[in-house]
């Protein structure tokens, strides 16, 4: 037995060069097999998308144009049903749901009420606070330009993310949702630079 778990220790430690330690497989209540990959990825997708649909708030009432109107829609329906996807998959994995930018919009001060978003910028893609008041604060002649400009850091921030799933997930549901938010937003970010005149 000693010798067994000798071995698997040592096989634990190859094919990971980078000397981080491999994402464990657990398996939920409800028979979800998954990893800490998936785990990370739904932790950290869910505030990332939170986020764009916060940007995407920011358009009611702006004068887009049609192209960038119907992205805007586009992002919301794609976005708004994942980030409840991801949250029912941390749900039934008895892991803790991050608190994101939606959750706090509404809220009459800062402080207590971000609690749980810090280190949320450090993520690929994230707009910090000041970059997502000064489009807040944009007058309608350089908001639409702004707002793409962002969305395409924040698409290319979510495109890695997704690709990183790909490489190092289990759960197959989330590595199916990391394949589509990898093309859509490749797509989008595309779509985004032609209306720029990239």
């Amino acid at each position: 037995m000693l010798a067994a778990a000798t071995l698997t220790l040592a096989l634990a430690g190859c094919g990971n060069d980078d000397g981080a330690e491999p994402a464990a497989d657990q398996t939920a209540a409800n028979g979800d097999v998954f990893n800490t990959a998936d785990v990370e990825f739904a932790t950290q997708m869910i505030p990332h998308h939170a986020q764009a649909l916060e940007m995407v708030d920011l358009t009611v009432g702006r004068d887009l144009t049609p192209e960038t109107a119907e992205l805007v829609e586009s992002i919301r329906a794609a976005q708004t049903p994942e980030v409840e996807q991801m949250t029912d998959w941390l749900t039934a994995w008895d892991q803790e749901v991050p608190a994101t930018s939606l959750d706090h919009s509404n809220a009459e001060g800062e402080g207590e009420d971000m609690e749980g978003m810090e280190g949320m910028e450090d993520m690929p893609g994230m707009m910090s606070s000041d970059e997502m008041a000064a489009l807040a604060d944009a007058p309608d002649a350089e908001f639409e330009q702004m707002f793409l400009e962002m969305m395409i850091e924040h698409h290319t921030g979510a495109v890695e993310m997704a690709e990183t799933e790909q490489e190092e997930g289990q759960f197959a549901e989330a590595i199916t949702l990391a394949e589509g938010i990898e093309s859509g937003q490749t797509a989008e970010i595309s779509e985004m630079e032609t209306i720029l005149g990239s």
